[in-house]
């Protein structure tokens, strides 16, 4: 029996997807919970143009990130910390840290666990990490560690 379901669905299918299972399956379980509807012509029509909508919004997602990106590039980011002798930080610089210094300096709200860095960032310099902005759309990201006075 052919179904539609109507959200993401681990190990039968995604949303809006057009799936084959058992008609039992079907008729006491997917069906009245909720999770799918019979695959009809009138359903499939719907689920055709919800599916064709959300391309149209991941592609506009994905459109939004990559000007993001093009703003973030052109930034300077200083993060500063205390230092001792040496240039060697305190610490580390953190996730926390980064994702702070890019709210304050471009007014982008990142997520701290969007942010990884390629080294750990424990002396005063140049350091870069990776920033996703969408799952498809991640730059690598300078900033410049610089001691606190």
């Amino acid at each position: 029996m052919e179904v539609i379901l109507k959200q993401d669905f681990k190990g039968l299918g995604y949303k809006n997807e057009l799936v084959n299972v058992k008609p039992g399956y079907a008729r006491n379980y997917l069906i009245p919970q909720g999770f799918a509807l019979v695959a009809n012509e009138a359903n499939k029509k719907i689920a055709q143009e919800n599916a064709r909508q959300m391309a149209h919004k991941i592609a506009k997602r994905k459109q939004d990130a990559e000007a993001i990106a093009a703003r973030l590039r052109q930034l300077n980011i200083q993060i500063k910390a205390k230092a001792g002798e040496k240039g060697k930080i305190f610490g580390a610089i953190t996730q926390l840290q980064l994702a702070d210094a890019l709210k304050e300096q471009s007014g982008y709200l990142a997520d701290r666990r969007d942010i990884s860095f390629e080294k750990p960032a424990k002396h005063i310099g140049t350091h870069k990490a990776n920033v996703k902005l969408h799952k498809e759309v991640v730059i690598i990201l300078p900033f410049e560690v610089v001691a606190e006075e």
